[in-house]
């Protein structure tokens, strides 16, 4: 669920500044609004650095804060609905056989079929029949979806 998170930048013990970069350290990727009565430009520069939606001086508007934390609600949304969607090309890469997968590597070059056919040195017809299911079970409709799936991949194919 979208989620976002209201930090003062001054803590008990830590600053919220050190939180914002042990969240970023660990990979925990949640929004963050900062407030504080005690900003100055280089702190702002740092949150913002570190990926803040935004930086609130004291005393601010209530309808500053709403808009902030909209802000931050709706990046949250985005985000998680392209983690959704890379896990879903990441199951549908997982069901690809191992010839399917060196087919679809490639396609993504792309090669035509006759020349990957040359390069495993298979018939043309075989590399069809499994370039046919690789696109079915990666669920692309043309190269151009399969080359972005392929980059939703990202490093899981390393």
């Amino acid at each position: 669920m979208p989620s976002c998170l209201v930090l003062d930048v001054r803590l008990r013990g830590e600053s919220g500044l050190a939180l914002q970069q042990e969240f970023a350290a660990r990979r925990f990727h949640i929004p963050i609004v900062f407030m504080t009565a005690h900003g100055d430009i280089a702190m702002c520069v740092e949150a913002m650095k570190g990926g803040a939606i935004d930086f609130l001086t004291k005393p601010f508007r209530d309808q500053d804060m709403l808009d902030a934390v909209t802000r931050a609600l709706y990046e949250d949304a985005k985000r998680l609905a392209s983690e959704r969607n890379a896990q879903s090309v990441r199951r549908s890469f997982g069901t690809l056989t191992p010839r399917e997968q060196q087919v679809m590597q490639y396609v993504v070059q792309g090669m035509m079929n006759k020349h990957i056919a040359a390069q495993m040195a298979v018939s043309e017809i075989t590399i069809k029949i499994h370039r046919g299911k690789m696109m079915r079970k990666m669920a692309a409709g043309s190269v151009v979806d399969l080359v972005r799936k392929v980059e939703l991949l990202g490093d899981y194919l390393t």
